[in-house]
């Protein structure tokens, strides 16, 4: 297997770092990255991003991380620039402190739009419906227990943030990178994609129905609102069932990465019959 040289970086104004430049400046990085390429973070995300699919475009590394990416390069077969620093050229490119000391640019998969969204969905079980997500990390929560616990695509309204925002890439382990995602537009256009699945909308609502207690339906996409709002009225009516995670005490309800997490893994529990 070939070995990909590092190439080491001695000052941050390097025009071949393009890519890596101010993380911390969200408007600015979506200006950077539009739809193209998306920043990947930590050791952990990036050894997903290799097994994902995506075409890595470089890596920027600490200068003792080097070794374990070349390793990467040599077991995927990939040959693209790899770059090296110390802490301080680091923390000048990309504009704080980056502990882990390891970052990878990448480029984007399309996003399935129009009929292309149903042909991702032909042939899944499980997925989940967002709306107004707006936190990163929320998303890169839901992403990763999604991945985990047998949900098989994720569809986002236009409010949600961007599943290739770095942060919500991060949280996720990478596991966002491994998962389907698309976009709806407004309640009809959702209820036209949602044909032939059951619809179940999560709230904390004690009128919903328990969720332990149903029968898992062979299609079934689980709606889930932004904390505080919850889902839109024109979103809730489409649901054929609310559902709720029941709690203990006087919790009146949980984080909606957490409650994301409760629910795929009650729906996909093992079946008793």
């Amino acid at each position: 297997m070939r070995t990909v040289t590092p190439q080491a970086v001695t000052t941050a104004g390097d025009p071949r770092l393009h890519d890596y430049r101010n993380l911390t400046d969200i408007p600015g990085r979506r200006k950077i990255e539009g739809d193209q390429f998306f920043i990947c973070e930590g050791p952990v995300a990036i050894e997903r991003l290799f097994t994902s699919g995506h075409q890595i475009r470089s890596a920027l590394v600490l200068h003792e991380k080097a070794p374990r990416l070349q390793e990467l390069y040599a077991a995927h077969g990939v040959n693209v620039p790899l770059f090296t620093c110390d802490r301080n050229t680091m923390i000048a490119i990309t504009g704080f402190d980056l502990h882990r000391g390891v970052i990878a640019a990448a480029d984007r998969e399309p996003i399935p739009t129009g009929s292309q969204r149903n042909d991702v969905l032909a042939g899944l079980s499980k997925i989940a419906v967002l709306e107004g997500l707006n936190d990163p990390e929320n998303l890169g929560a839901i992403a990763r227990s999604a991945h985990a616990l047998g949900v098989q695509a994720l569809v986002l309204d236009e409010r949600c943030i961007d599943p290739y925002t770095r942060r919500s890439v991060r949280v996720s382990m990478g596991e966002v990178l491994h998962i389907p995602t698309m976009r709806f537009t407004t309640a009809d256009d959702l209820n036209n994609l949602l044909a032939g699945w059951t619809t179940w909308a999560l709230t904390p609502h004690h009128s919903a129905d328990d969720i332990w207690q149903l029968d898992v339906p062979p299609r079934l996409a689980l709606m889930l609102g932004a904390e505080g709002p919850g889902l839109l009225d024109a979103t809730m009516n489409i649901a054929e069932r609310q559902v709720r995670v029941p709690l203990h005490g006087d919790v009146d309800s949980l984080n909606v990465g957490n409650a994301a997490t409760a629910a795929f893994a009650i729906v996909g529990r093992p079946s008793t019959s």
